[in-house]
């Protein structure tokens, strides 16, 4: 499972091999890999900055600018600001934050780490997050990457998915099954 090479398909997936063989060729893939993460906290962070990137009411030009001016105002280095451009001049704005994600399963991949997907309904504190990729590092054995995201649907608990297997000890999922075993189905 771990020695596999990411499944990168689809036009993410496209997106994220050409921005990551161009980082490479630059010696740039560390430096692009912390303003993805900067972006993507950006977009997590603002709902008019996904409204922004995923609408297909805003004339393209006035996404790649507004776009454009993020990327500088956030400070990324010249690699990540062109690619910005160049998603949206394409109109692939929408497509960001899994682009985003493939880039840093192929940098995962790079430096031999498996990526592990955590979701939490609520923002994980430092020494949780912590506290999860240890636990993960000691149960799989090897370095782990680990990305976090938040989905409020999940009521309480975690969702971890490392390659194809997913731990899922949500709310919402026991909620769910405590329902199913009432039905008597």
């Amino acid at each position: 499972m771990a020695s596999e090479s990411p499944n990168l398909t689809g036009l993410a997936g496209r997106y994220a091999t050409a921005l990551y063989e161009l980082a490479d060729e630059a010696k740039a893939l560390d430096s692009v890999a912390v303003d993805l993460k900067t972006l993507k906290a950006l977009i997590a962070d603002s709902s008019d900055l996904r409204r922004l990137i995923s609408s297909p009411l805003i004339p393209r030009a006035q996404q790649a600018k507004a776009a454009l001016a993020l990327a500088e105002k956030a400070g990324l280095s010249d690699i990540s600001r062109r690619f910005v451009g160049t998603v949206a001049r394409n109109r692939r704005l929408a497509s960001l934050t899994q682009i985003i994600d493939g880039y840093m399963a192929l940098l995962a991949h790079h430096r031999g780490e498996i990526t592990a997907q955590v979701t939490s309904a609520k923002p994980l504190s430092q020494p949780q997050a912590d506290a999860v990729g240890n636990a993960l590092r000691a149960a799989v054995g090897k370095k782990v990457a680990v990305q976090l995201n938040v989905d409020p649907q999940l009521l309480g608990g975690i969702k971890v998915k490392v390659g194809s297997r997913l731990i899922d000890a949500s709310l919402a999922s026991k909620l769910q099954r405590l329902q199913l075993a009432m039905k008597g189905v």
